[in-house]
């Protein structure tokens, strides 16, 4: 059996993908009919290589960016970051501090208490406050909301259902991670960022590889072995070299979180056309 590493993951051409993706997001607003993009930038890679992508596709007056920080939860180095790719690419960033929105949420919940058992709630609400404030300026300005997940976070789940997940668009939608971090790089996104550890920053200390339990370099490796060279996942802890229950937790992590890929399901319209009288 051919051994099938990171390398072959990576060999790609970052210049053609750059250019397809750029002409798919340009397209998408022609075809919708609006002025643009609005996106927030984290401080990552993710949102960094889709902001630098719709740049190249509409230019700088078509973007809007918005940086939402909690101060609770979001280091001052993320920001400045995020803040930096912007003023670099020549957009003026628009900060807005959702703490005093998450304190709200807070004190409103009449079963917060604020230990351990709301800490993923809290952190995923952050991300759905996060949402709202995109869409208010994508409702305000006629523009779209630009997605900034990649496929090896939508094939495992790491992404919070209508917080991060609730977008208009995934330009990186078909890259792996660390195919991102490639396509950064050949876009000028500086190292500090497109080599960063990933990390929602939903709750203090939060990493992504730390939640997961698993390096990205193996997420992209097995997910490329199963969904792009078509092998059984009892095959490809030979194939690869990841062992079987890296693999396992990968694919429980693929199973559990489908229902974040597919529409809310409804009952079947079977239901209606018997009950017709």
């Amino acid at each position: 059996m051919a051994r099938v590493t990171l390398d072959d993951v990576l060999r790609l051409d970052y210049e053609k993908i750059a250019s397809r993706i750029s002409d798919y997001l340009k397209e998408k607003v022609e075809e919708a009919g609006v002025e643009g993009y609005v996106v927030g930038l984290s401080g990552g890679v993710d949102s960094a290589t889709s902001f630098m992508l719709a740049l190249r596709a509409l230019g700088k007056d078509k973007i809007t960016v918005l940086v939402m920080p909690d101060s609770e939860v979001t280091p001052k180095a993320d920001v400045d970051d995020a803040v930096s790719l912007s003023k670099m690419a020549g957009v003026e960033p628009h900060i807005i501090n959702i703490t005093p929105i998450v304190e709200v949420y807070k004190s409103s919940l009449p079963i917060y208490k604020g230990g351990e058992e709301d800490k993923v709630p809290l952190g995923n609400l952050r991300a759905r406050i996060r949402m709202s404030l995109l869409y208010y300026y994508a409702n305000k300005l006629n523009k779209l909301v630009l997605g900034t997940g990649d496929r090896s976070e939508i094939l495992i789940g790491y992404y919070t259902k209508y917080g991060d997940g609730g977008v208009d668009i995934l330009p990186i939608g078909i890259l792996y991670k660390n195919q991102v971090r490639r396509l950064a790089l050949h876009l000028g996104v500086p190292e500090k960022i497109a080599l960063k550890p990933s990390s929602p920053r939903l709750w203090p200390g939060q990493t992504a590889e730390g939640e997961l339990g698993v390096k990205y370099e193996q997420v992209d490796v097995v997910l490329y072995a199963i969904f792009d060279l078509g092998m059984k996942p009892e095959e490809v802890p030979e194939a690869t070299g990841v062992p079987k229950v890296v693999v396992d937790r990968i694919m429980e992590l693929y199973r559990k979180s489908e229902h974040k890929r597919v529409p809310p399901p409804t009952p079947p319209l079977d239901i209606v056309k018997e009950a017709r009288i």
